[in-house]
């Protein structure tokens, strides 16, 4: 791994170092949109690498399949066309619940999850008593719940030793100017209790697997993950997850960072962005602000 006290090259377009990458594994939520809106100078990055001959992945802590995702980003208009393969951790999940059915399962995160649990066989419990294992897709309502709100039910279920499936390992994510709470936060609380947790999105491995073979299909051949790039706005998932898997990375400072890695000529600094990093022993190759070609 390379030495996380080394300073990232700091960006202002993709074009700088395109030429030296054959694909791209980009975050979604925080890269091209925040919930809200999305941002054609990221979308339109993705398009212009993939006119030069470059394959686009999408690789999103979605907690659910990928084919469920992709109306959300039809919504936000961004174009089906910039990208060539999407996985979710929802998908690298799916394989985790898959090993677990019939369960019974303590299912938490809102009804717009459900599509995760589709044809599993899984039957379902609604709590700690009558459950085999439990699974996180999030709060079940992150407009106003916290993870603390989750700490008297879950402590009874850490106490009796069952396993916790965690959809999407973020911890939050920007929701247009509000930060909201995902699967990784309640993944978080209930390790804290003493309970197991189980992740197979971003930063752990499965998910970058299901990349990777996605990106061999679209290349027709085994890929070159030297010339992998990973592009993402969370260190603890984007960051760390390429760092694991040995693969150059481009961070988006602005995002679930905001403006902290900023100076005060409001341009990107790089000793601040080498120190959040740092916090998390974690490196990027590149940085940038946002995302464009």
């Amino acid at each position: 791994m390379p030495d996380p006290a080394q300073t990232p090259r700091i960006l202002e377009h993709l074009s700088e170092v395109a030429a030296d990458y054959d694909v791209l594994l980009c975050d979604v939520w925080g890269v091209i949109h925040n919930g809200r809106e999305s941002w054609p100078a990221a979308y339109g990055a993705l398009q212009a690498f993939k006119d030069a001959g470059g394959a686009v992945i999408l690789i999103s802590n979605a907690p659910r399949p990928s084919a469920a995702v992709h109306e959300q980003l039809d919504l936000l208009k961004v174009p089906r066309n910039c990208w060539d393969a999407f996985v979710t951790s929802g998908d690298a999940t799916r394989v985790e619940l898959g090993r677990r059915a019939p369960g019974p399962a303590w299912l938490i995160g809102p009804e717009r999850d459900a599509p995760l649990y589709a044809g599993l066989g899984l039957d379902t419990a609604h709590d700690a008593d009558a459950a085999a294992f439990i699974s996180v897709t999030g709060p079940y309502d992150d407009t106003t719940e916290t993870p603390e709100d989750y700490r008297e039910r879950l402590t009874p279920a850490a106490a009796k030793g069952l396993e916790l499936i965690c959809a999407n390992p973020d911890r939050v994510v920007q929701r247009g100017d509000q930060l909201i709470y995902c699967g990784g936060a309640l993944a978080d609380l209930y390790e804290s209790l003493g309970g197991r947790v189980v992740m197979a999105g971003k930063p752990y491995a499965p998910i970058y697997d299901l990349a990777l073979k996605e990106a061999e299909v679209v290349r027709g051949g085994q890929i070159d993950r030297s010339r992998v790039l990973c592009i993402g706005d969370g260190v603890i998932t984007d960051v760390l997850g390429a760092n694991s898997q040995a693969l150059d990375c481009l961070f988006i400072a602005r995002g679930i960072h905001g403006d902290s890695a900023l100076g005060a000529d409001g341009r990107l600094d790089g000793g601040k962005t080498a120190d959040l990093l740092r916090a998390e022993t974690a490196y990027a190759r590149y940085a940038t602000a946002e995302l464009a070609w």
